[in-house]
């Protein structure tokens, strides 16, 4: 297994050891352990009806790669993994392939996932060979603009489909690495967590710590400023195989596409592309987490709370000074590669169980809020014992974009049969509730849902000139099939302890 010195019958993981570093002979040994909970997979939409190419062997063949992989770099956190290059195996590409979304947007080469899907074993294995012969080639990724809430534009990159499959395959042998280096405050785009319980862990860090200041820091453009040159160095740190090290830097100098025109990427890396959120996740734990993470232990003599979010991070502070020597330094931080933060979207402000008490005092009014992956977290207060707490409920700006967008597919689709009609309003109320639907939200989403059936009435009523359909009788029959909003997300300290006994 080791490369250098001493090698194993077990040829799994190659591990470049530290300067000065012994190789004793039971290292060599590489045993299969059960993963962590935090780092199970979780099965991906849609997989169930699934075509029988994609077979579930092929799965079962490439775990035990991974949690070897897993175990390995659990145990050395200071070496470098220098033979990763062949467990980017068939199976593992097929793999990467059945995790892929049948109707996503085809690339620049146009080759939808049926199309690939077709002859999916001499696809595989031909793009297997190229792989590994060096003969593969990024394509560019084709560049499209998706509005954003606050009615500006966000640009995407739709990578072909051979691009997503091998991409998919390096992020999942990096993911068995990294995820025992990254953090336990960083929640993006990580096996096992997800937007709640970045949400969960800040309001738990919030209530349950002396926190006073909130620092709400928006990185600018941060996709379109990555330095490229700097992320290869972090990848570096971990990862030796200079075949995995070619890849990434493939699929950083593809560039984009846009309306037939190619444009060549100096800086960033392409947002909406596979393995970005991981390069990103990568980025970030050495440009902020870790640095977060020493300062708070060298400069902080209060309390200090982060939670990251991909490239959406917040940090609370129980000293104002902290919290502005902190943001000082974090823009240096931030300069030295690359980043800068967003001057307007970047604030500081008083927020937590004295923030209402002292602002009163002073007469500035109610303590300001902020907003933090799609929800405006507030100061309140609990009714029965009055504490602190603190109060979410879905940004305005996103509730309205929804229900604009709503409004509008109603009335392209105001002459399909009722029944289609209903599926697809059903399928958009549950989608929103699924996420929505937290403690203290009721409100926003009984007005999601009344709002939606209002738009739907004026559908109806649109297609024809006769308005005979009375609220009344609609309502009857709204009733019966859009669901009803109900909490479907426990209390953030239900959730949050239940994942963290410590």
């Amino acid at each position: 297994m080791m490369h250098g010195r001493g090698k194993s019958d077990f040829a799994i993981v190659a591990v470049k050891p530290a300067n000065k570093a012994e190789h004793p002979a039971e290292q060599c040994a590489v045993e299969v352990t059960a993963a962590e909970p935090v780092e199970r997979r979780a099965e991906t939409k849609g997989n169930a009806g699934q075509h029988s190419t994609c077979r579930a062997q092929s799965r079962v063949s490439v775990s035990p790669a991974l949690e070897r992989i897993r175990k390995v770099a659990r145990e050395r956190k200071e070496e470098k993994f220098t033979a990763l290059f062949h467990h980017i195996t068939i199976d593992l590409l097929e793999d990467a392939f059945c995790e892929l979304k049948e109707n996503a947007a085809p690339g620049v080469d146009r080759l939808t996932w049926k199309d690939y899907e077709a002859n999916l074993e001499h696809n595989l294995e031909d793009l297997h060979d190229r792989v590994h012969r060096g003969a593969y080639r990024a394509l560019p990724a084709r560049r499209v603009y998706i509005p954003k809430p606050d009615g500006r534009q966000r640009p995407l990159a739709v990578a072909a489909v051979e691009d997503k499959i091998v991409q998919r395959a390096v992020a999942a042998l990096l993911n068995a690495i990294y995820e025992a280096d990254f953090l336990g405050f960083s929640y993006g785009f990580r096996p096992g967590r997800g937007t709640h319980d970045a949400l969960d862990a800040l309001v738990v860090g919030i209530e349950r710590r002396k926190v006073n200041w909130i620092l709400d820091a928006d990185i600018r453009s941060f996709f379109d400023t990555v330095s490229q040159e700097w992320l290869i160095k972090f990848v570096e740190h971990r990862i030796g195989d200079r075949r995995v090290i070619r890849l990434i830097q493939k699929w950083l100098k593809a560039g984009v596409s846009e309306e037939g025109k190619w444009s060549k990427a100096e800086v960033g890396t392409p947002q909406g592309a596979v393995a970005s959120p991981l390069l990103a996740n990568v980025y970030l734990h050495y440009v902020f987490d870790l640095w977060v993470q020493q300062w708070r232990t060298k400069f902080a003599t209060g309390e200090v709370v982060v939670v990251r979010y991909a490239d959406d991070f917040i940090v609370g502070f129980q000293h104002r000074h902290e919290a502005e020597r902190f943001l000082r330094e974090l823009r240096d931080r931030f300069g030295k590669f690359g980043l800068t933060l967003h001057p307007e979207k970047t604030r500081l402000i008083e927020f937590g169980r004295f923030a209402a008490r002292d602002r009163q005092r002073r007469g500035q009014g109610k303590p300001e809020t902020f907003d933090f992956l799609g929800f405006t977290h507030c100061c309140g207060r609990k009714r029965q014992s009055g504490g602190f707490c603190v109060k979410r409920k879905t940004v305005t700006k996103r509730l309205r974009a929804k229900l604009q967008g709503v409004k509008e597919t109603l009335m392209r689709r105001r002459h399909d049969p009722m029944r289609q009609q209903i599926a697809w309003l059903q399928a958009v109320v549950r989608g929103y509730y699924n996420y929505h639907a937290i403690p203290g939200n009721m409100p926003a989403l009984e007005a999601f849902r009344r709002e939606v059936l209002y738009h739907w009435l004026r559908a109806l009523r649109r297609r024809s000139q006769r308005h005979s359909l009375p609220w009344d009788r609609f309502g009857l029959v709204t009733d019966l099939c859009i669901p009803k909003p109900s909490i479907l997300h426990p209390h953030p300290n239900d959730r949050f302890y239940a994942k963290h006994p410590k």
